[in-house]
């Protein structure tokens, strides 16, 4: 097991910006060495108030109710994403061991109890499936945190991410890890991806396909699912959930449950914008958002809102153009920096 080091700061990723902008946030990522998989862990080390909205049809989450506005608590500590499917939410455990270890959770009298909600992709298909992120993955995702810019593309959860799947694997192409944010009027909201959709990955502004499904094994073209089902042709049968593009937004503006719960929701905006088909019967798309209140300062929520589901598309986009291609057995995803 290893853990992953950041990538050299280079000006596009400056100006891209990161989630660890946003005040008060911390992420640190664990690679597992043995196969394709891993886990990132989002740390709000004094708390922060807590949302989340899924719009895939196969999740596979945990603590998620505790994040409705109705229910009691307010705060959460950390936000853990992981590989290896339900096997995955595990690296959860780990990573509340690793923040009771520091002190930092919910004052229940007789201790501090962190409460850490979760979401993982499925990324079995690559190598021994035995091998997932556990409560050890999760602890050292910690123990590695920092408020300093994360690693992107094959780190973290998004170590054994792929992209592009509708027609098979063999048709894919590597998925990853991203990350961007956004200040205005001294206010950030940022957002870190992690993308492993069964849709083609595009560019927001653009609509151009960066990375998805290509017209054979051998191909580095671009087929364009979208197009192709619109005429007719049918993918290759999937199981159902073995996609999911999962994914937190933070801001330090000060928020309340309900604006932390819209702040996700809109979120999602950013992912249709930038996959296609997205929010499928195959994903499991789920978005958490964060407020530390850090900044002291509020912002129109229209505005909020609009910022966060900017930096969700820019950090979904980011997430395919800094993973590199992968090989694991006969299996070959080239990357978005390998297409012609």
């Amino acid at each position: 097991m290893t853990r992953s080091t950041a990538t050299p700061t280079t000006r596009s990723t400056q100006a891209a910006g990161s989630i660890t902008r946003v005040a008060g946030i911390e992420v640190g990522h664990f690679s597992d060495a043995r196969r394709p998989t891993g886990c990132t862990v989002i740390i709000a080390r004094d708390g922060a108030v807590g949302g989340v909205d899924v719009r895939g049809a196969a999740p596979g989450t945990r603590e998620t109710d505790l994040l409705e506005p109705g229910n009691l608590v307010d705060n959460v500590h950390a936000i853990v994403l992981a590989g290896g499917s339900a096997w995955g939410l595990e690296a959860a455990t780990g990573a509340v061991r690793w923040l009771e270890e520091q002190g930092v959770g919910y004052d229940v009298g007789v201790g501090r109890l962190p409460l850490v909600p979760a979401a993982v992709l499925f990324d079995l298909m690559l190598g021994d499936a035995s091998i997932r992120p556990d409560a050890l993955a999760g602890y050292q995702a910690c123990a590695a945190a920092s408020n300093q810019r994360p690693a992107e593309g094959n780190v973290g959860a998004g170590t054994g991410a792929s992209v592009g799947k509708l027609f098979g694997m063999a048709r894919a192409m590597k998925g990853g890890v991203g990350t961007a944010s956004i200040t205005i009027d001294g206010v950030t909201v940022g957002a870190l991806i992690a993308c492993n959709a069964v849709g083609d990955v595009l560019d927001p502004s653009s609509g151009r396909i960066l990375a998805g499904a290509r017209t054979s094994a051998r191909s580095h073209t671009l087929l364009d699912s979208r197009r192709a089902l619109l005429r007719g042709k049918m993918g290759t049968p999937l199981l159902a959930g073995t996609n999911t593009t999962i994914g937190v937004i933070a801001t330090d503006a000060v928020i309340s449950k309900s604006h932390a719960q819209r702040l996700a929701l809109m979120g999602h905006d950013g992912l249709a914008r930038a996959i296609n088909p997205v929010h499928t019967q195959l994903d499991g798309d789920t978005l958490f958002a964060l407020g530390t209140g850090k900044s002291a300062k509020t912002l129109n929520m229209l505005l909020l809102g609009t910022m966060a589901a900017e930096v969700t598309a820019r950090a979904t986009a980011r997430a395919v153009l800094a993973a590199k291609g992968l090989s694991v057995g006969s299996l070959k995803l080239p990357c978005a920096n390998d297409l012609v």
